[in-house]
């Protein structure tokens, strides 16, 4: 089986190369690195280029649906969706391909990292991954995994301004408990935590998400979330 792995991007030129640079084995190894831009301004695209197999720039913007755009050109059997400045462990193509084959199970997420020393970032990933554990709801970050066939069967990403990933997940795991990846975890940045600060993100975040689980729309907590 071969991954195909699908990056939306918008003005990621600070880290495109170094998290593309990391996955060239992975490229060598037949699997296939989709870049979905939404316009950006600076020179992601230029800089993706010649480390993917594809770059795209669907005629709308938004996440949800540069992800659907580049899942709709994958030819492979697994869709993996990565943030720009989120870094996949060396043995990725096996816990995936392997677990997903041992466990039964069409669809999961690893564990998350942040990039940071903080001591409260090792707080803010314990309750992240916990949280999704419990629930088995995954985010962006957690860099989210699902057999082909059954994307297409639920459509893929509800095109919404935000929370997308939630909104999936929650339709995937009536289907399939996900496989959550423990052992080796991916590395995301935590510029978002370390820019806007640790307790301001974390209290906006799980108040975006109690808000969407009280059915608030997603176009009005988009304007929070920016």
């Amino acid at each position: 089986m071969k991954i195909s792995i699908i990056i939306p991007v918008l003005n990621e030129q600070t880290v495109i190369v170094e998290t593309l640079q990391r996955l060239q084995t992975l490229r060598k190894a037949g699997h296939e690195l989709i870049i979905v831009d939404a316009c950006s301004t600076d020179n992601t695209q230029k800089l993706a280029a010649p480390l993917a197999d594809y770059v795209l720039e669907p005629k709308k913007r938004g996440r949800a649906r540069q992800m659907n755009a580049g899942a709709k050109l994958a030819h492979n059997e697994i869709l993996l969706f990565l943030h720009a400045d989120t870094h996949l462990p060396a043995d990725a193509e096996i816990l995936i391909i392997n677990g997903l084959a041992k466990s039964g199970r069409q669809w999961g997420r690893f564990d998350v990292r942040l990039s940071g020393q903080a001591l409260l970032l090792r707080l803010v990933e314990r309750l992240m991954n916990w949280r999704s554990c419990l629930t088995g709801i995954a985010t962006g970050d957690q860099a989210i995994f699902i057999q082909k066939s059954l994307y297409n069967k639920v459509q893929g990403f509800p095109e919404i301004p935000l929370m997308e990933d939630i909104s999936l997940s929650k339709k995937l795991k009536r289907i399939s408990p996900p496989l959550c990846i423990r052992k080796n975890p991916v590395i995301t940045s935590s510029r978002r935590w370390e820019e806007n600060g640790i307790i301001r993100t974390i209290l906006l975040m799980w108040g975006l998400r109690l808000a969407y689980a009280l059915r608030v729309s997603p176009e009005t907590l988009k304007k929070y979330y920016r």
